[in-house]
């Protein structure tokens, strides 16, 4: 069970749904569809401009994993869509920790100086993970005017990369 992460590519977009989506609204009962997500139909579009990017984990040739950093100007990202499926969690694996450390080597490689991330209350271990990655939570009212706020989150961290 080799673990890869690497770039997305055209044609990855069923996979990348299908690990995103049955997390939201099964594990967590997110009220969420792929239409409210117009980011994940256009993907290159959404986070290939500039210091972006999207990147998979994937675990005998499937997606079990995502993360994307969407620049969001000022030498600041917002990091987005990190989502491992049940089968990939955890230390044994680490495809978590390999996606958020591809994620922020990209960051830092181009001048990227803040990242931000926004989340859910209900993501307690996903809390515990960006908060052991240096991470810290941060009042709404003191995101960036260009941070990409999505109605279900309700918790932010930030996380300085200089």
């Amino acid at each position: 069970m080799a673990l890869t992460i690497r770039p997305y590519r055209s044609g990855d977009e069923a996979g990348i749904i299908a690990v995103i989506l049955p997390i939201q609204r099964e594990e967590f009962a997110i009220d969420i569809t792929t239409e409210d997500q117009p980011d994940l139909t256009d993907i290159e579009g959404f986070y290939g401009a500039g210091s972006g990017g999207f990147w998979v984990a994937e675990m005998d040739g499937r997606i079990v994993g995502t993360i994307a950093l969407k620049e969001i100007g000022e030498r600041q990202g917002a990091l987005r869509k990190m989502f491992v499926a049940k089968p990939a969690r955890g230390s044994a694996i680490g495809a978590g920790q390999q996606l958020l450390d591809t994620l922020l080597a990209h960051a830092a490689a181009r001048g990227v100086t803040e990242v931000f991330l926004g989340t859910t209350e209900k993501f307690l271990a996903a809390h515990r993970f960006y908060e052991k990655n240096g991470f810290a939570a941060v009042d709404p009212a003191s995101l960036p005017g260009r941070f990409p706020r999505m109605a279900v989150d309700t918790r932010f961290y930030r996380r300085s990369l200089v």
